[in-house]
């Protein structure tokens, strides 16, 4: 089972599931606009990889944030602002057979996939 995380207008993502059909995979694309991020969800990705990565702090949604909230960043903080914006959640993430995954590597995803 593969399970695709992201937001259906992000570029990435766009590219992504496109590499995803012509490679004939098959997924389920979870879209944090219209599904949200639960607390479930949130808690399940930071378990499975580093707050660091998952938090996008490139993006513009972190950079209209307060410099009280990115300062005091933690678990719970970051819990909570993940359920609040998912678009702040770094795109795209995979649940491959249980292997969680950050990013857009062909070759990675291929060999996670296969």
């Amino acid at each position: 089972m593969i399970t695709l995380y992201g937001i259906n207008n992000c570029d990435t993502i766009k590219k992504t599931k496109r590499w995803l059909d012509t490679q004939n995979f098959e997924y389920e694309f979870h879209d944090y606009k219209k599904l949200g991020c639960s607390e479930q969800l949130a808690k399940q990705l930071l378990d499975q990889l580093p707050l660091s990565e998952v938090i996008n702090n490139r993006g513009t949604t972190w950079r209209k944030l307060s410099n009280k909230v990115k300062n005091d960043l933690n678990r719970k903080a970051a819990i909570n602002l993940m359920i609040e914006q998912p678009s702040v959640i770094k795109r795209p993430i995979f649940d491959i057979h249980g292997k969680w995954v950050i990013g857009f590597n062909p070759e990675k995803l291929t060999s996670l996939i296969k």
